[in-house]
């Protein structure tokens, strides 16, 4: 304990509840709750974006939604108990995008004229990529060398890192709010007046609920708000890209979906092998990692949580790893990270409360499985 340089108590004052304190059950949940609809954003927009361009239909695309929830549900849980036992939540990963395009536009996969058999080979193309990629993170994090790497991240490193990693989800989440800016700006306008200015307003005893619930108030808000809009009318008569945008019964993945559906390994057949696609998808495997090693320090800072040494890392890193090739025998479509806007919401919300995130990730498993 003698190389630890900023003890708990002194790395941020001003969370209220921290890794091993927890808030009451109701409130407890309810910020699991958030965290999952947080989360739920990315699993959503990466199959949204990428099952088309494999020919999968939207009810293709409601499965790969579900197992990529059951998956990262199993993923949080891991990480939270054996991993690093942060209150990280592990989701899809947007390094994986451009692997994962590289083999959805493979020469020998566009030559299959019928989309969902086409569908079907690249998801197990895609499958073995993750399954061959994932040893590299895993023999990373148990051989400790990772954990000698992470030596030399310091936080003026990281900083940058995580900021990146953020900013960068701006260049996929602006042009969606472009599509709808009707919905698109009050949400955004909403969601930084409460948990920025209206965060001392306590309207319910001593809970700050704008503080603590900005992302959960926000959505509900402006989903009875689209309903309205598409209930009355106001798209009727719009072009097809703006109804599929705005109205909030045109995405038909809850039509889609099976009501009871059980992911399993295999469920798309066998994964099928290939040097170039490993390879590439080992590319953002190492983007990953030191994606969620910043994520990590982030995570330990905000739930004041004593700096995680190496072999914490390592460790977290190796499990990691396991989840990556979890995602590869469910087929999840893309790889694992820890998620970074979730790490923000730790701050946002003053709770870094460990429980919370692993209730989160029963709400990934429960809400995956009834469709």
């Amino acid at each position: 304990m003698a190389d630890i340089s900023h003890p708990p108590m002194e790395q941020l004052q001003d969370l209220e509840y921290c890794i091993d304190s927890n808030p009451p059950w109701a409130e407890t949940i309810l910020l699991a709750f958030q965290n999952y609809i947080l989360m739920l954003g990315t699993s959503v927009m990466i199959p949204t974006l990428l099952v088309p361009l494999m020919g999968g239909t939207d009810g293709d695309k409601a499965r790969v939604i579900q197992t990529l929830l059951f998956v990262a549900g199993i993923n949080t849980l891991l990480q939270a108990l054996f991993g690093t036992r942060l209150p990280a939540v592990v989701g899809a990963s947007y390094a994986y995008v451009i692997p994962i395009l590289y083999i959805i536009n493979d020469s020998s996969l566009q030559r299959i004229t019928e989309p969902h058999v086409r569908f079907i080979h690249t998801m197990r193309a895609i499958q073995g990529a993750l399954i061959v990629a994932s040893s590299i993170q895993i023999i990373l994090g148990y051989s400790q060398v990772w954990g000698l790497f992470s030596r030399f991240f310091s936080p003026l490193g990281m900083a940058p890192v995580v900021g990146l990693v953020g900013f960068g989800m701006f260049q996929r989440g602006f042009p969606a709010l472009g599509n709808c800016v009707e919905i698109g700006i009050p949400m955004l306008l909403l969601i930084i007046g409460l948990s920025q200015y209206l965060k001392h307003v306590r309207p319910l005893r001593d809970l700050p609920i704008f503080e603590r619930f900005p992302v959960l108030i926000s959505v509900s808000i402006i989903w009875v708000y689209a309903i309205i809009l598409t209930a009355g009318g106001a798209y009727r008569n719009s072009p097809y890209i703006t109804q599929h945008s705005c109205r909030t019964d045109k995405a038909d993945l809850i039509s889609t979906a099976p009501w009871f559906k059980f992911p399993y390994p295999l469920q798309w057949g066998p994964p099928s092998f290939s040097a170039g696609h490993s390879f590439a998808m080992m590319s953002a495997v190492l983007v990953s990692m030191v994606e969620s090693t910043g994520a990590y320090k982030a995570a330990s800072r905000l739930a004041i949580a004593t700096p995680p040494p190496a072999y914490v890392l390592s460790r977290g890193i190796g499990w990691q790893g396991i989840g990556v090739m979890l995602d590869g025998l469910f087929g999840t479509l893309t790889g694992s990270t820890v998620s970074v806007e979730n790490v923000g919401l730790l701050g946002l919300t003053r709770v870094g409360s460990r429980r919370v995130v692993q209730i989160s990730a029963g709400f990934m498993i429960f809400f995956s499985i009834l469709g």
